[in-house]
């Protein structure tokens, strides 16, 4: 099973929403004064009754009940208008929030190391950008507003029957201890299944995920009753939590109606025991009635949606846990430019699962402008080497250096200004070519697009679309065939004009027909770069200034061509094997 990304503790996760709060300060203290406004203008009306009711037993004329419908309308009508307020507010609030946290998750999701994509999956990821965004999307917007509402309703109600008489706010504060017990018993029960759940979800997410990408693979071996079984186990597990969590939620939903009725009836009582000693009266007494009877449902609001904000908390502490690794793992900060592209590998050793090396303390040294090809047999740990050059592996020790400069000190901004890496799996995004293109150089104009098409000869095809640059390509789109795909990539590369240039076998999808095609691109499109190839083809080797010959993740030679061909030894091997086909 894959590993999961990190999830971020309780502690780390508010320490986040206050600390993004803060940074917000005016907008949500201000929030909060609508708010509590609001709430207050819906005490006056219960307050105006009571009131009423000792003018009536006073014998107060009906021209009273005048003034009480103006209260009770003027308050009705700013409650209402502040509510609205409020609630817009504070849902502007949390979706600022939320989009922020979101462009950040995503960011820190697309610069994750290889190795770490690989290891987790991708439905893990997919289910937080994802699910998890959807889970406090939806809670910002439905729960949030009438949460805070609730809580300044509860308080302002306490604080209201306590001015009223100390004792009717005690008597009130009877149901108190109840409902706190009940989200005792509730919330260390549930937040535990609300966090499996959201990481069940994920399981279901890879295990749907894995299954539609290696669909052929599946279909070839008659796989499907296996992966459809393995589907069906996620979805069970994470229907079972969703079950077991509405099972927990209905006992305490009980909890909280018996302490309803507890308070409820204490305030009855206490409050006849008051009127009968004359320290208070029947319309304070009813005040304080209808103030707690007004709170069984912010109360409710407070216990019944403690589902969703447990579940959202449980979303947001999984997405926060992708932003700390971002601030804890994150690269240097030296982003100063040099005009050296020396490219330095030194000692570098790397293992996958901790236990087994694939690569055993290579050094290597590119000249600023050299072109090496990295050449030996399956397995010989050629991709490896090429994506810890490119700095998308960090290895697990040594280091490598662009310039003198460590990659592990540039941030990713500067990492990518120096180097790129194109490798034989290209992807074709959705839309517009000329779009796909200026993902390499955002502002590059169209001029700038058809140099770099014209550079690794991609102009030609290109300009036949009907409708050129602006033709829309990959999924939904016209459809480009292996080697247009690699032309493209190539073309970024140009683009974003880095000085060192890593292609791991960019021109293997091409076949036979259109390889020497293909290689003249990626020559074009690296001429003046450091490069460093990975060559699927010898006769890439052969044009290089310098191969270097990999096996079981050691340099075995390196030389020129013509000079390891007269040598005699591996690598004249593999030339020898090469030609015979």
């Amino acid at each position: 099973m894959s590993e999961l990304l990190p999830i971020a503790n309780a502690r780390d996760t508010w320490g986040w929403l206050r600390s993004e709060l803060g940074r917000r300060r005016g907008r949500s203290v201000f929030t909060l004064l609508v708010a509590a406004v609001a709430a207050g203008m819906a005490l006056i009306p219960v307050y105006v009754f009571g009131v009423l009711v000792d003018r009536v037993q006073d014998g107060a004329p009906p021209s009273t009940i005048g003034w009480v419908v103006a209260v009770i309308a003027s308050a009705a009508v700013v409650g209402g208008v502040c509510a609205g307020f409020a609630s817009y507010l504070i849902r502007s609030l949390g979706e600022g929030i939320l989009a922020d946290l979101r462009e950040r998750t995503v960011d820190r999701a697309l610069r994750l190391p290889i190795q770490t994509v690989e290891r987790v999956g991708k439905g893990d990821l997919l289910s937080r950008v994802g699910d998890d965004v959807a889970v406090i999307g939806k809670a910002v917007t439905d729960v949030v507003p009438n949460l805070v509402t609730a809580v300044l309703l509860v308080v302002l109600s306490m604080v209201t029957m306590l001015g009223i008489d100390w004792r009717l706010g005690l008597a009130g504060m009877v149901a108190l201890p109840m409902y706190a017990l009940a989200m005792r018993w509730y919330l260390p029960r549930s937040a535990p299944v609300y966090a499996a759940e959201r990481v069940a979800m994920g399981e279901r997410s890879q295990a749907l995920i894995s299954s539609m990408q290696g669909a052929r693979t599946v279909r070839a071996y008659g796989l499907e009753d296996s992966h459809l079984d393995q589907i069906n186990g996620a979805s069970e597990k994470a229907r079972d939590l969703s079950v077991g969590v509405f099972a927990l939620f209905t006992r305490f939903a009980g909890r909280g109606n018996r302490a309803e009725f507890v308070g409820l009836a204490t305030i009855l009582a206490a409050g006849f025991a008051l009127v009968n000693a004359d320290i208070v009266t029947v319309g304070q007494t009813t005040t304080a009635a209808l103030l707690f009877h007004r709170l069984f449902n912010p109360i409710g609001m407070l216990m019944y949606t403690f589902d969703e904000v447990q579940s959202a908390g449980a979303s947001l502490a999984r997405l926060v846990g992708v932003v700390d690794l971002d601030e804890e793992s994150s690269g240097g900060t030296a982003t100063g430019e040099t005009t050296d592209a020396t490219l330095e590998l030194d000692g570098v050793r790397h293992t996958y699962d901790g236990r087994h090396e694939v690569v055993h303390g290579i050094s290597l040294h590119v000249k600023s402008g050299e072109r090496v090809a990295l050449v030996g047999s399956t397995g010989a740990g050629k991709t490896t080497v090429a994506a810890i050059a490119a700095g998308s592996i960090v290895p697990t020790a040594g280091s490598v250096r662009i310039g003198g400069t460590a990659l592990a000190d540039l941030e990713p901004g500067g990492l990518r200004r120096r180097v790129a890496i194109v490798s034989q799996e290209v992807h074709v995004f959705a839309g517009p070519l000329i779009d796909d293109l200026r993902l390499a150089a955002p502002d590059a104009s169209e001029e700038d697009a058809a140099m770099a098409l014209k550079a690794v000869g991609a102009d030609g095809w290109v300009t036949a679309l009907d409708d050129g640059v602006q033709t829309v390509v990959g999924e939904g789109g016209h459809e480009l065939t292996a080697a247009q795909a690699q032309q493209l990539a190539l073309a970024r590369l140009v683009l974003a004009n880095p000085a060192v240039a890593i292609l791991d076998e960019a021109t293997a999808e091409a076949g036979s027909a259109g390889a020497r095609e293909l290689e003249a691109s990626a020559e074009a499109a690296t001429r003046g770069r450091t490069t460093l190839v990975v060559a699927h083809r010898l006769t890439q080797a052969a044009a290089a200034d310098r191969v270097v010959v990999l096996e079981h993740g050691r340099i075995v030679e390196e030389g020129p061509h013509t000079t390891l061909v007269a040598a005699g030894g591996r690598y004249a091997e593999l030339w020898s094997a090469w030609e015979g086909r």
